[in-house]
């Protein structure tokens, strides 16, 4: 099994980031969050969204995105990027082992110049209808997650 990683860039809402690390707990990934956070990681929020899972998340956190990229040291063409500005979907992307998908704050998405400076790996999930603006970021991170893992490990092209 690959060990992708999933990153938060400034989570908002604690029962998201909750509820994305049951998510890693069960795929058994890393989970990333990179500050500001706008709540405190051992919060009853983080907590009961993740349940009593969260003790179990393999957890990182970093200080900025510069601190991220200088310790963790990612080949730049994994790493993908969530808005729901893309042209791409994550459907028409292929994901390779090790990739890290990289995700936005609830209210305020991914800083504009990370997007413009990584406009090949920028992908979105597809919506379909006008009324609604964007998904819930733990639902996404989570289809996401199982995205890359029905192309690395259940399609037989890989």
């Amino acid at each position: 099994m690959s060990k992708f990683k999933i990153v938060l860039m400034a989570p908002e809402i604690p029962g998201n980031t909750g509820s994305i690390g049951r998510t890693c707990v069960a795929l058994d990934l890393e989970l990333i969050l990179i500050k500001p956070l706008a709540f405190e990681i051992d919060e009853k929020a983080v907590r009961r969204a993740g349940l009593d899972y969260w003790k179990h998340v393999n957890l990182k956190v970093f200080d900025s995105f510069d601190d991220f990229l200088s310790k963790e040291n990612p080949d730049p063409k994994k790493l993908f990027f969530f808005s729901r500005f893309a042209e791409k979907t994550m459907f028409e992307t292929k994901f390779s082992k090790d990739v890290y998908l990289i995700f936005g704050s609830e209210t305020k998405g991914l800083p504009q110049e990370l997007m413009e400076a990584n406009k090949e790996t920028l992908i979105k999930m597809p919506m379909y209808s006008d009324v609604i603006r964007s998904l819930n970021l733990s639902n996404v991170a989570t289809a996401a997650a199982y995205e890359v893992i029905r192309q690395l490990e259940f399609n037989s092209s890989s």
